[in-house]
């Protein structure tokens, strides 16, 4: 089922299935990849409880090992849409006797997707409803389409930057291996040879935002994303969109211990308390 939001500017559907963000349309003109088969089927999954993937599709709690698809199961479930207004709505997921055997927590996952003027806010809320330490990753997948390919569009950082890519190995876990992508400088044109492998990775990034240009047209898309350690990019060669991807999350390092625990990147919470992040991207 899709729920459609809207104000003066701007109109969103987002779907219950993932409470993913499916179309939004600014002057009859789409934002967002619409999925197709032939370069991935997907538009902009959340990602939850896990970013990525996991060694073996596996990780262990407490001396047990459990099975996880990649970018966690939150995308292949229908949420409730506990509260909705004209620009505005709010989807719920809660642990299931399903989730429970490949995760093994409680938990109350929450998100929001508001319109104001051109931007697109959206709230991740996880609160532990169990009574014991719960361990968790959530990311963004959106996919900003670029109908003319992505070879016309650059990335434009707030302030002059460094940036490594940080290699997947062939297992899909991340390596010690970088390279060079952007060298002291606030423009990053976009090119289909970055993603013949996969994602270009960034670690511990030091910035709260970029900016989707396209250089033909003056076309912009502001993304912003404070306190997300971690920013992806990725499309594949030839396909029509680009994924800006902030997570508070990774992919299993080289040689981890495969512990849920003390995965790189997860984040601990106690009994009772709520984890908030918030996102956006804004028409300018």
């Amino acid at each position: 089922m899709l729920i459609t939001i809207k104000n003066e500017y701007l109109t969103a559907r987002i779907s219950d299935l993932g409470a993913e963000l499916k179309s939004l349309r600014f002057n009859d003109e789409e934002y967002i990849w619409q999925g197709d088969k032939k370069f991935w089927e997907g538009s902009s999954p959340v990602l939850f409880p896990i970013c990525s993937g996991l060694i073996d599709d596996s990780y262990f709690y407490e001396g047990k090992e459990y099975h996880m698809p990649k970018h966690g199961f939150a995308k292949e479930m229908i949420f409730k849409v506990e509260e909705k207004n004209e620009s505005s709505v709010t989807f719920l997921l809660t642990d299931t006797n399903d989730t429970i055997k490949v995760y093994p927590f409680n938990f109350e996952l929450r998100i929001t997707y508001s319109l104001k003027g051109k931007k697109t806010d959206v709230k991740y809320e996880v609160k532990n409803t169990g009574t014991n330490q719960m361990f968790f990753s959530i990311g963004a997948h959106e996919g900003y389409f670029c109908p003319e390919g992505i070879n016309d569009y650059e990335l434009i950082f707030p302030k002059k930057t460094t940036l490594y890519h940080t290699y997947l190995t062939d297992n899909f876990t991340i390596g010690t291996e970088k390279k060079l992508i952007l060298d002291d400088n606030d423009i990053l044109p976009l090119n289909y040879e970055y993603f013949k492998e996969d994602a270009l990775i960034f670690e511990n990034i030091d910035f709260e935002g970029v900016i989707l240009k396209n250089r033909n047209n003056d076309k912009k898309i502001k993304v912003t994303f404070k306190d997300f350690p971690y920013l992806l990019l990725w499309t594949v060669p030839d396909a029509p969109y680009i994924c800006i991807e902030p997570w508070c999350g990774i992919t299993d390092r080289v040689g981890c211990a495969r512990n849920i625990k003390t995965k790189e990147g997860i984040i601990a919470l106690k009994s009772g308390e709520v984890f908030v992040r918030e996102h956006s991207f804004e028409i300018i």
